[in-house]
């Protein structure tokens, strides 16, 4: 029986990848290329448009050269990306007018603290489910039209295009045919109306957006066009898009109402699916669509946490008490609990649910006789603390239970850290056996469209769980939780008092 694939492009803020699936939903093959981070000045962080479709590009052609297939062994493209990152281009000459600003960037911080002033925030959040930040696309759109010579009046005229990395890619992959986004990525903008399912005109006036530069916005699971003959001779459909944290959502199968995923990296990413309506948060939560298939929209509660990972990395880099990331875990579990030490990673500010930009990371309860141990441990429970007060705000909003909280990311390999958030949850954490959940979910999508998976029932049971913890419900976690709470508390104190 002849081998056919799905192949995932998942294009990431610091590298390009390729992946094909099989029919199973395992992984044949992987290419990865890394490209340049640009930082023009503090705070500012960019990419080169075209060295991102060339990457992608690259590694397309070498994840197919490795599988050794022809073309006419993929049935599908599905596509995931980097979310909020904006590219501007000219429709004539297809070339950039800016390198893309990217998610992190916040040359704009200034300009939406301005809107809040206004009053704008509360008409903003019940439209697009945001909170008014620099994070999302609409002020760095702005900020182009502002700053570039001449793009004022060139996106009057009709002749720039606006787009998420994943207009972009399809703008190339098919030789410039298609100017298409999913729901998913519009829903990042700041523009989108997650209750209409439309570009907002008040929303584009309050941030003086064009609404001719505006991609047509599509489902996530559909045919949006072929790549051009310029790949290769024969076409292949490209058929499914989403931002990389609902591919994950998606592609972790978290399909029915009070699922949630979180991704532990650098930061984490959390996402509660909350069934087909719209919840818009009282606790500094953003409201997102999940995926739209067919005629049937999800939509997600999602909250960040800035240092995830990164605290590790910390760790090892500034520290020095350990050599690399996986010693951590041994040294944490030298000792049998923290002694008091509580460590608030709060080294860019606190993410959802405080959104306290002025925060700063903080040791508490040192004593003569604090460790590293100790310090590592408070480090790795850190992590699971944050998460804990996202779910939390999360049920709040949702007016439910999680059922179970489904993990990726490379921190997930750490076991101490998946059982100690099982444990202070009260919930089971489940780490998959296909841990690159983002392209799955990418390919799903995508294998829907085209046939080669029947429904998610199906893709049900392609899902595999590599290992469960299992919550330990004797053990009493309150006395911990109310420490961090005075924890964070503390450190909210001391960034309002400066």
């Amino acid at each position: 029986m002849k081998k056919e694939f799905i192949l995932a492009l998942d294009q990431g803020t610091t590298s390009s990848r390729a992946i094909l699936f099989n029919k199973k939903g395992e992984i044949e093959n992987i290419a990865q290329k890394e490209f340049t981070q640009i930082f023009p000045r503090s705070g500012w962080v960019e990419h080169d448009a075209q060295e991102i479709w060339s990457s992608q590009l690259s590694v397309l052609t070498e994840v197919i050269a490795k599988a050794n297939i022809k073309l006419d062994a993929i049935k599908a493209i599905g596509i995931t990306n980097q979310r909020e990152t904006t590219v501007v281009w000219n429709r004539k000459t297809g070339e950039p007018i800016h390198n893309a600003i990217v998610w992190q960037d916040r040359r704009t911080a200034a300009y939406c603290h301005l809107m809040e002033e206004k009053g704008l925030a509360k008409t903003i959040q019940e439209k697009t489910g945001l909170l008014i930040d620099a994070y999302f696309s609409a002020s760095k759109i702005n900020w182009i039209l502002k700053h570039v010579k001449g793009a004022r009046k060139l996106a009057e005229k009709g002749e720039l295009a606006f787009g998420t990395i994943d207009s972009w890619l399809v703008y190339n992959l098919t030789n410039g045919t298609k100017h298409i986004t999913d729901v998913t990525n519009a829903s990042r903008t700041l523009l989108f109306n997650i209750h209409t399912l439309t570009w907002d005109q008040e929303l584009l006036d309050i941030f003086e957006v064009p609404a001719s530069m505006l991609p047509t916005v599509c489902d996530s699971s559909e045919i949006y066009g072929e790549t051009s003959t310029t790949l290769g001779a024969r076409p292949i459909p490209i058929a499914g898009i989403a931002g990389d944290q609902q591919a994950a959502l998606f592609g972790q199968l978290c399909t029915q109402k009070g699922m949630a995923k979180n991704t532990y990296g650098t930061g984490c990413f959390l996402l509660m699916n909350i069934g087909n309506k719209p919840v818009i948060s009282t606790h500094k939560l953003v409201t997102t669509i999940a995926w739209k298939i067919g005629k049937e929209v999800n939509y997600a509660l999602e909250g960040s946490i800035f240092i995830g990972g990164a605290v590790v990395q910390w760790l090892r880099d500034e520290l020095g008490i350990i050599k690399k990331a996986s010693d951590v875990e041994q040294l944490a579990t030298t000792v049998a609990s923290t002694d008091g030490v509580y460590l608030v990673p709060a080294f860019s500010g606190l993410g959802a649910p405080h959104w306290n930009p002025d925060a700063r990371g903080t040791l508490l309860g040192l004593s003569r006789g604090s460790n590293d141990a100790h310090i590592a441990r408070a480090a790795l429970e850190s992590i699971a603390y944050q998460t804990y007060d996202i779910l939390k705000a999360m049920e709040l909003d949702a007016k439910s239970k999680i059922r179970e909280l489904r993990v990726d990311g490379g921190a997930t390999q750490n076991s101490f850290l998946m059982q100690f958030q099982a444990d202070i949850l009260k919930t089971n954490v489940i780490r998959p056996a296909v841990t690159e959940t983002t392209a799955m979910g990418a390919a799903f999508l995508a294998g829907l469209a085209v046939g080669f998976w029947k429904d998610i029932d199906q893709l049900q049971s392609l899902w595999q769980e590599e290992r469960t913890f299992i919550a330990d419900k004797k053990k009493k976690y309150q006395p911990l939780l109310q420490e961090w709470k005075r924890a964070t508390d503390t450190v909210k104190f001391w960034a309002e008092y400066k």
